[in-house]
């Protein structure tokens, strides 16, 4: 790898001041500098050494049989639907605030012919058997007006909260028990690993199924690892073929993926330690949070706290740091001084608020649409 190259990659991250998502982080040196290494065979035929390494050694952490690489979680939660599924029609039951509902485009009844059913928790936190899968559960009991249960998809984290493994538990031996199958979208697993001190594999068991990003937090450029049986995997592989999926010299990509694994793991805390102090400061000025701050991010109740996201986002540029409005994302790149900027960008905003407090329309997540537009 030539000097120039290790040069470029060489400096401060300019995801330093980055909190719109921790799919900003950037390459590394020890990333560019794996790809001296990269094989190049053809992984659509399973022939890249790289890329079979990767595989083997996310699904060996999971305590899974074979993996699968991706080039996103959404094209690895929606091959992972997909190949649970047969013989429509059927539901697939959720949180409504799931990524593979609300931020995969309308995968699942698009790809899969799948009714999602989205549940809201009674807890405001996270689903729990009793009072969230039971009572919207659909059987398969000869009703031809239904689309019975096949499979349940949970979250972890889901919006940086941690899913109790007591709770995974019992939802997966009760759907198990009733021919239902569960899926993971663990897009973050890795941060509620660093949280909670249990283990890939001890969540990873009580499911069929677990997408692992590694382009988020532990920021490898591109790529998720889909996790299950054998048999599974292989007609996985089949819909991802499907869906454009292949990819040829994918070594190159899954060189650096798997640095950034073995990199950039243990680093999750800093960024857990950066939310909790930005989570802190807010609820010291008595701003009201969606949800308690137990890894990488932080969602704010704009509405609730008469705050204005347009004001938040000049007031953000001014002290050149990026957000999104309402929800505040930590990656292990974020420097102090990026941090500092962006609680004085709060603190700007909440003055603000006092002022002249917000009533306008709700700002969206994830978006390049002006924050004036309305949401549903």
């Amino acid at each position: 790898m030539s000097a120039k190259i290790i040069e470029n990659f060489d400096k401060p991250s300019p995801a330093g001041n980055e909190f719109r998502s921790d799919t900003f982080t950037t390459p590394t040196v020890s990333m560019v500098s794996a790809l001296q290494h990269a094989t190049v065979g053809d992984s659509v035929v399973n022939e890249d050494e790289a890329t079979n390494a990767l595989e083997a050694k996310v699904a060996k952490l999971a305590g899974k049989e074979r993996g699968l690489f991706c080039v996103s979680g959404t094209l690895s939660n929606q091959i992972a639907i997909r190949a649970h599924l047969h013989q429509p029609p059927y539901s697939v039951l959720g949180d409504f605030r799931c990524h593979v509902f609300v931020h995969e485009a309308g995968g699942i009844p698009t790809l899969s012919q799948a009714l999602p059913i989205s549940v809201h928790p009674k807890n405001d936190l996270y689903m729990t058997l009793e009072d969230d899968i039971l009572p919207n559960y659909v059987p398969d009991d000869e009703d031809i007006h239904c689309a019975p249960t096949r499979l349940i998809c949970l979250e972890n984290t889901l919006h940086g909260m941690l899913y109790p493994i007591e709770e995974i538990k019992k939802i997966s031996e009760w759907a198990h028990a009733n021919g239902i199958a569960v899926h993971l979208d663990g897009a973050r697993l890795w941060d509620a690993t660093v949280a909670s001190g249990h283990s890939i594999e001890d969540y990873a068991k009580y499911f069929d199924s677990v997408s692992l990003c590694l382009s988020k937090g532990l920021g490898a450029p591109i790529g998720s690892v889909l996790v299950g049986p054998e048999k599974y995997i292989k007609k996985a592989n089949h819909f991802k073929k499907q869906n454009g999926g292949g990819i040829r010299q994918s070594g190159i990509l899954t060189v650096m993926a798997s640095q950034a694994l073995d990199d950039n793991w243990s680093k999750l805390a800093t960024a857990h330690a950066f939310a909790k102090e930005v989570g802190e400061f807010l609820e010291g000025q008595g701003v009201k949070l969606h949800h308690p701050v137990q890894t990488n991010f932080v969602f704010i109740d704009m509405a609730e706290n008469k705050m204005d996201p347009s004001v938040f986002e000049a007031k953000a540029k001014q002290h050149n740091v990026k957000v999104w409005p309402g929800r505040l994302a930590f990656h292990y790149q974020n420097t102090r001084e990026g941090v500092d900027n962006l609680k004085r960008a709060l603190q700007d905003t909440i003055d603000e608020s006092k002022k002249n407090p917000y009533q306008g329309p709700r700002a969206k997540f994830y978006s390049t649409e002006k924050t004036d537009l309305p949401t549903n």
